[in-house]
């Protein structure tokens, strides 16, 4: 079968799925991670890759920038695909200086003023959890494996160049009680919840709003290694 995003057939994609937002990080996943990793699907050259990890089936596939984006990937994966867990591996700007850049973060929970729950679905909550039992497995691997991995509240934003009038990050930190932002985690969590479904965020912090320190683009695309290894260990260990 084949959706009107995703040419991949029935049976094509893994029962867990890593999925960044860049496609040429999947693209690099696939190529160093995985053996016989075969390209599924390229729809508006969005990547997804099934292939091997230490023998196991594993999928990575990117989900694009934004809630609206990663909403239709991870929807119809879960919905038409069959797929039970998606972990997102991505990048976000820190907002806490406990966490720096290059720090692996795991999500406890997404916030966001996101209007996505409440149109989608018709869920008004400002704050959506991941899958209890994928957030468990990832730090226990992450222990077992002795990968320092932070919990933290994950600012799920829709808006990446906001107005200043609209107020500071210091003043968005407060009123949403969060450590970090991305674009993606409160959508993917609703689309989990909604279909009986498992997701989990793993980040990468890329940058600081704290102390003003990032990494380029080739950085991000490139040197995730110890989140993309923790998802993958966790991925062959469901």
């Amino acid at each position: 079968m084949a959706t009107p995003h995703i040419s991949a057939a029935l049976g094509d994609f893994a029962k867990t799925v890593l999925m960044p937002g860049d496609p040429l990080r999947a693209k690099f996943i696939a190529e160093t991670f995985l053996e016989n990793a075969k390209l599924v699907t390229s729809v508006r050259n969005v990547l997804g890759y099934t292939g091997l990890y230490k023998g196991k089936p594993v999928s990575v596939m990117a989900s694009g920038m934004g809630m609206p984006s990663i909403g239709i990937y991870s929807y119809e994966l879960y919905k038409f695909y069959g797929v039970e867990n998606i972990i997102r591996i991505g990048s976000a700007g820190s907002y806490r200086q406990w966490l720096k850049v290059m720090d692996v973060t795991i999500a406890d929970v997404a916030v966001s003023e996101s209007s996505y729950a409440r149109v989608q679905g018709g869920c008004a909550d400002r704050s959506i959890k991941p899958s209890a039992e994928l957030n468990a497995a990832i730090k226990a691997k992450a222990e077992e494996l002795g990968i320092e991995c932070k919990p933290s509240v994950v600012h799920s934003s829709d808006v990446f160049y906001g107005d200043p009038s609209q107020g500071t990050w210091q003043d968005i930190a407060e009123r949403t009680g969060s450590d970090c932002v991305e674009m993606e985690s409160f959508a993917l969590f609703h689309n989990a919840n909604m279909l009986g479904k498992r997701a989990a965020c793993l980040l990468t912090i890329s940058d600081s709003f704290v102390d003003h320190t990032e990494l380029s683009a080739e950085d991000r695309q490139n040197s995730f290694t110890q989140m993309m290894t923790l998802a993958l260990e966790t991925a062959i260990a469901l």
